[in-house]
C-alpha cells in the first residue's frame, strides 16, 4: 500500500486528537512562561532591587531547572507512564510559577524558577511521545508539528498579554496568569489514557535504564549524536535570535517597544508556519529532505537578514527567516519517535532535547560576546554556521524512517 492510500485510509481517533491537545496544551504553556519572564525582567529587576546579574540568572536558572526536569521526567515517563508523570509535570509547573507571584526577594524567587523550570522541561518530549504513538504513522510528522505550535500559540499569547494586560496586572499578575494553561492542561490530560502500544511494550520490555538505550551500540550512538547536534542548534538558533534581536533592533534601528514587539510577533507567526509547513511535508516527501530544505534556509535567510536595513524589509525578513530558524521544531518529535523503541522514546526526546536546550542557553551569550567585538549584523551572519554544522550531522549520522512502525 502506497504512502498516499495509507494516508486515505488512516484516521486519528478521539483518543490521538485528545492526547495532541493535552500536549499541545502543555507545550503552549512552555513557551508562553519563558517569553513573559523575559518581557518581565526588567519590572522584577526594579520591584526587588535585582542586580543585572541576578535577573539573567532567573532566565538561565529556568533553563537549567528545564534540562534536569527534561531528563528525569523523560526517564520516569518511561518507566511510569506518558500521562501520569506529565501530570506531574503540570502541577509542579503550576504550584511553583503560582508562588513567583509571592516571592518576595531574589532567593526565593530564584528557587520557584529554578523548580518551576523542572517541570517545563518535561513537557517537550514526553508530549511529542504521546502523540507519535497515538497518531497513525503516515501522519505522524504533521501531528508532531502541531504540538510544536503549542509553543508558538504561547509566544503569542504571552507577547499580546504583556502589550495589554502587564501595565494593569504588573509582573505578579502575569505569573498568576500563567496558571491557566497549566490547568486547562491537566483537566484535559486527565481524560486522557496511556497509549496501548506503551502499555504493551512496556509490559514486555526489562530493560536497565531507559538512557542507556540511548548508546547501547554504535549505530545508536551516533544517531544520538546527530541528534544532539541537531537540537543542540535548533535551540542556539532560536534563543540566540529570539532573546537578542528586539535587542539589536533597538540599538541598531532605533526600534522602540511597540515595533520590538510587532517584530516579535510576526517573527513568531512565520515561525508558526514554518512548524505547520514542516509536519504537512516530512509526511509526503521524508523527514530528512525537508530537515535539508530548512537547514538551508536557515543558512541563507539569516544571512540576508544581516543585511537589510528597512523597516519593512527587517519585519518581512523576520517572518521569513522564522519560518525556516524555528520551522524545524516541526520535525523532531516524529523524527526522534521514529529513531527509539517505546521503552526509551520519552527519555530521547527529552534528553537530547534539553541538552540541546541547555547549548542552546548560550546563544544569547555568544550572540552578545560577538556583538560586543564586532557589530549585532555580524554576530547574526556567524550564525549561519551553525546550520552548516547541522546539515553535515544530518546527513552523516541520521537515518530516514518515514512512516515506520514504532519499535
Amino acid at each position: 500500500m502506497s504512502v498516499a492510500s495509507l494516508a486515505a485510509d488512516e484516521r486519528p481517533d478521539s483518543y490521538a486528537h485528545k492526547a495532541l491537545v493535552a500536549s499541545a496544551i502543555g507545550y503552549a504553556m512552555d513557551g508562553f512562561d519563558l517569553l513573559i519572564l523575559g518581557f518581565m525582567l526588567g519590572d522584577i529587576g526594579k520591584d526587588l532591587r535585582l542586580t543585572p546579574a541576578q535577573t539573567g540568572s532567573l532566565v538561565t536558572m529556568t533553563l537549567v531547572g528545564a534540562v534536569i526536569g527534561g531528563i528525569l521526567f523523560g526517564m520516569l515517563s518511561d518507566r511510569f507512564g506518558r500521562v501520569r508523570v506529565l501530570t506531574w509535570t503540570i502541577l509542579i509547573f503550576a504550584i511553583f510559577t503560582g508562588l513567583c507571584a509571592l516571592a518576595q526577594g531574589y532567593w526565593d524567587l530564584l528557587a520557584y524558577r529554578t523548580i518551576a523550570g523542572l517541570g517545563l522541561g518535561g513537557e517537550f518530549g514526553i508530549g511529542m511521545a504521546l502523540v507519535a504513538e497515538a497518531w497513525p504513522a503516515s501522519q505522524r510528522a504533521r501531528a508532531s508539528s502541531y504540538v510544536g505550535l503549542g509553543w508558538q500559540a504561547g509566544v503569542l499569547v504571552a507577547g499580546l498579554a504583556t502589550v495589554f494586560l502587564k501595565p494593569s496586572i504588573g509582573w505578579r499578575g502575569m505569573f498568576l496568569l500563567g496558571l491557566l494553561p497549566a490547568l486547562i492542561s491537566f483537566l484535559i490530560r486527565r481524560s486522557v489514557g496511556e497509549p496501548e502500544g506503551y502499555i504493551e511494550k512496556i509490559r514486555a520490555s526489562k530493560s536497565a535504564l531507559p538512557v542507556g538505550l540511548l548508546v547501547k551500540d554504535r549505530e545508536t550512538s551516533l544517531v544520538s549524536l546527530g541528534m544532539f547536534i541537531l537540537c543542540s542548534v535548533q535551540n542556539f538558533g532560536y534563543y540566540g535570535i529570539m532573546i537578542w534581536m528586539p535587542n539589536y533592533l533597538a540599538n541598531q534601528f532605533k526600534f522602540g517597544v511597540t515595533k520590538s514587539v510587532t517584530w516579535t510577533l510576526v517573527t513568531v507567526v512565520g515561525m508558526g508556519f514554518g512548524i505547520w509547513l514542516f509536519g504537512q511535508l516530512a509526511d509526503r516527501f521524508g523527514r530528512k529532505p525537508i530537515f535539508t530544505l530548512y537547514m538551508v534556509g536557515a543558512l541563507v535567510s539569516v544571512l540576508v537578514y544581516s543585511q537589510l536595513a528597512s523597516e519593512n524589509a527587517l519585519l518581512i525578513g523576520g517572518a521569513i527567516m522564522g519560518v525556516f530558524v524555528n520551522g524545524m521544531l516541526g520535525g523532531y518529535g516524529a523524527l526522534m519517535s521514529e529513531l527509539y523503541p517505546t521503552e526509551a522514546r520519552a527519555t530521547a526526546q527529552n534528553v537530547l532535547f534539553n541538552l540541546g536546550r541547555g547549548v542552546g542557553g548560550f546563544g544569547p551569550i555568544v550572540i552578545l560576546a560577538l556583538a560586543t567585538a564586532y557589530s549585532f549584523s555580524a554576530a547574526i551572519a556567524l550564525l549561519a554556521i551553525i546550520y552548516a554544522i547541522d546539515l553535515v550531522a544530518l546527513w552523516t549520522c541520521i537515518p530516514e524512517r518515514r512512516g515506520a512502525a514504532l519499535t
